[in-house]
């Protein structure tokens, strides 16, 4: 097992890890590390094995072979040690449906010897007004909070935020964006899966893509996002393109690809008369570029490039 320079254990540490059940291979020898106060996000497609991954981080599912160390504790052999040290935030839960904000967090925070202050975590995640509001009664995006507040009350080493902002408004998203700074200021390694991209580029120190149940891609989101991968143009549109209307005006260039819905790409170097074409093809079907990079991808593309761009079943 590797050790940082302190001589502690990684955070989260994961060697050859397989997760089966029956016929199917959820995760197929999964390694990974995620380092003390770095915030490491787990991305892939749906059925990816990120779900079955955290899972078994967090001590509720057994790997079939492999080893995961959790703050240097096997998650197996001491599940309930491993969850007194770290936070989860569940999609769709983490409270008794009959009671109030409030109630719920003071009742968290007595089961902590240090927590945070429940009134700060009401304030700093907006719930003020809801604080005698039962969980039931909550929209989603307070459900998410409530949630968010719920895993880190006890002063956790690590957290583990599965799709924390899905369903909040902006203001609400930045809320939750700056918390997760604030825990990495702390020192808190943090375990974000999310399915939005510019959620990971902006937050995470460091991204493992994983595709049926192995790690196909890894490094700090410059890293993905500067590779050799040819030269491009993206851009983005106030309105949708017709896409082959503009490849017809751009005839002798490549086609240009849609990556999401007003945002393209053209796998072509940049030149001065590129740039005049693509921007004039765009004008003719009164199109406005609003955004265009040069030599850039996002992380969307990479993460297009690598999983596939088709649906899974």
């Amino acid at each position: 097992m590797s050790a940082t320079f302190d001589g502690s254990p990684p955070a989260l540490e994961l060697e050859n890890v397989v997760k089966t059940f029956g016929a199917t291979t959820a995760v197929d020898g999964l390694s990974l590390t995620a380092r003390r106060g770095e915030v490491l996000a787990l991305l892939g497609p749906n059925g990816a094995g990120k779900t079955t991954t955290i899972e078994m981080c967090e001590g509720f599912q057994r790997p079939t072979s492999g080893s995961i160390r959790v703050l240097g504790i096997d998650p197996v052999t001491r599940p309930e040690d491993v969850r007194a040290r770290i936070g989860i935030m569940l999609q769709g839960g983490g409270s008794y449906s009959g009671i109030r904000v409030a109630e719920m967090l003071r009742l968290a925070a007595a089961y902590n010897e240090d927590p945070h202050d429940p009134e700060w975590l009401i304030d700093v995640l907006g719930l003020d007004g809801v604080r005698r509001t039962t969980w039931r009664r909550l929209s989603g995006g307070q459900q998410q909070r409530l949630s968010l507040a719920l895993a880190i009350i006890g002063r956790p080493e690590l957290v583990f935020l599965d799709e924390p902002t899905a369903g909040l408004d902006a203001q609400s998203r930045l809320a939750v964006w700056e918390l997760v700074d604030a825990l990495r200021r702390d020192g808190v390694t943090v375990i974000l899966t999310t399915h939005l991209m510019d959620e990971a580029e902006a937050l995470a120190d460091r991204i493992v893509i994983i595709d049926k149940g192995r790690v196909v891609a890894s490094g700090t989101p410059a890293e993905l996002t500067s590779g050799d991968a040819g030269a491009r143009i993206s851009f983005e549109t106030d309105s949708p393109l017709d896409v082959a209307r503009a490849d017809d005006a751009l005839a002798g260039l490549p086609r240009i690809e849609a990556v999401r819905p007003l945002y393209y790409c053209l796998p072509t170097e940049a030149t001065p008369a590129v740039i005049a074409a693509l921007t004039r093809a765009a004008a003719d079907q009164d199109v406005l570029v609003r955004r265009l990079d040069v030599d850039h991808r996002n992380l969307e593309e990479v993460f297009l490039d690598i999983t596939g761009r088709s649906l899974r079943s």
